[in-house]
């Protein structure tokens, strides 16, 4: 299933495979990104002393097919650290193959070794195909998210 696949830290020379998978994540979630917003994560995602971190599925021929994007976040109520998976993604003409698996199973190694307390995300309701993996691998919460914009 997931035979040739590795995941490893995104790299610099990786840029114009991880924008176009960028750009088909933005497009799924019917997000209009410009190229400076993604410029930006992008100097995120590669600055080692940003809380951004990015994860990347390699297929055997060397073409990226997958992105996961995660950062530490505090706890207070459990006064520990927990990891947060901002941004999940598998080209479409990979799913199935166990990329998704693979990142995830890297976060979950990643969560260990930092000491995190958990791994957590949000997706949207109607995304029946990932909510499906999610529900092998996670354990659905009872929280319903509210987004409120800062003051003008």
């Amino acid at each position: 299933m997931s035979t040739g696949i590795s995941v490893r830290p995104v790299r610099a020379q990786d840029f114009p495979q991880w924008r176009a998978l960028y750009r088909g994540y933005a497009d799924f979630y019917g997000v209009e990104q410009t190229e400076e917003a993604a410029e930006k994560v992008w100097s995120w995602v590669t600055d080692p002393g940003h809380e951004v971190n990015a994860l990347v599925a390699e297929g055997a021929d060397g073409r990226l097919i997958g992105l996961a994007h995660y950062r530490p976040f505090a706890r207070p109520l459990s006064a520990t650290t927990g990891g947060f998976l901002d941004d999940l993604f598998v080209d479409p003409a990979d799913r199935g193959s166990g990329a998704a698996d693979l990142l995830l199973a890297a976060l979950r190694e990643i969560a260990a070794e930092r000491g995190w307390s958990v791994v957590r995300w949000i997706t949207a309701d109607d995304n029946h195909r990932a909510r499906a993996k999610y529900d092998q691998v996670a354990t659905r919460t009872m929280w319903v998210t509210y987004d409120m914009p800062p003051a003008d």
